[in-house]
């Protein structure tokens, strides 16, 4: 008889091996990383009065109130001929995707502190888990954009094709302050609190609710060291065309400074996830 049984797997303990075989690790543990990731999205969304709904309600009259605020009091320009409902949507798409993922990946660790506490597993797992969460309500939020352009009669050419590009961007410009914030968190729980306030911030100096071309051109490069700044353009390129040209080297000084607060974020995680089971 053939024993069709899968040979057990030995995990061995020793000084420096968890070190030495970090990243691998990270495939060894995939499956708790999907199990994570799915208990966050049915967390998010059961016994919910609104449900998903929600994802739709808090884009949608976000982009009302800009749209009124900076197109029809303001009187900013749009790109183009884009309607500025657009413009703003194009720009709400990428904003909400970062900010989901810093404001719950910067709480996982200590929300899921008996699981660190109790088990070996690469701790960064844990607020890479989170970004599905953010992905499901970024799926709800392209519906809502394909609705608003469908309304304006409005078809999105060849660089759609390269949205998926600043998607990815988007979540690597959002996961260097994550991965940062959650291990202070950890260390400083009163910086939880600093979190909402930076985001809040960041929705006014970050061009979602206008264009970065309204930025005069001799700060266009400062201006580009947010890292949103870069990827919102992009973004707006890949939807609306040729109508939002892209600033090419304020992009590369967002993707520069978004590299460095990637580096930065997981280097800091890494150093301290090692004491995170003393200091929760």
């Amino acid at each position: 008889m053939i024993s069709t049984d899968r040979p057990s797997q030995r995990l061995i303990l020793e000084a420096g091996r968890a070190d030495r075989q970090y990243w691998s690790d990270l495939w060894r543990y995939r499956e708790l990383f999907f199990i994570l990731a799915w208990r966050d999205v049915s967390v998010r969304y059961k016994q919910t009065v609104i449900g998903v709904a929600w994802a739709f309600v808090r884009p949608f009259m976000t982009m009302v109130v800009f749209t009124v605020v900076f197109g029809q009091l303001a009187k900013l320009p749009t790109e183009g001929n884009a309607p500025y409902a657009v413009l703003v949507f194009a720009g709400l798409l990428p904003w909400t995707l970062a900010t989901s993922i810093l404001t719950d990946a910067s709480n996982s660790v200590l929300t899921n502190s008996q699981l660190v506490s109790k088990v070996y597993f690469p701790r960064i797992i844990i607020p890479l888990s989170t970004v599905m969460v953010a992905l499901v309500d970024f799926g709800v939020s392209l519906f809502i954009l394909a609705g608003v352009m469908a309304w304006y009669g409005m078809m999105p050419d060849w660089h759609i094709l390269l949205l998926p590009v600043f998607v990815v961007l988007a979540l690597l410009v959002a996961l260097g302050p994550a991965l940062w914030a959650a291990a202070t968190i950890v260390k400083y729980r009163d910086f939880r609190f600093v979190i909402p306030f930076v985001v809040q911030i960041g929705l006014y100096v970050s061009p979602v609710g206008f264009s970065a071309k309204v930025v005069p051109p001799e700060w266009q490069l400062l201006y580009s060291m947010n890292p949103m700044v870069g990827v919102i353009d992009g973004f707006r390129w890949a939807i609306l065309g040729g109508a939002s040209p892209l600033h090419l080297p304020g992009f590369a000084v967002s993707m520069m400074v978004a590299g460095g607060m990637l580096w930065l974020g997981i280097h800091t995680f890494r150093r301290t996830e090692r004491g995170f089971a003393d200091l929760i």
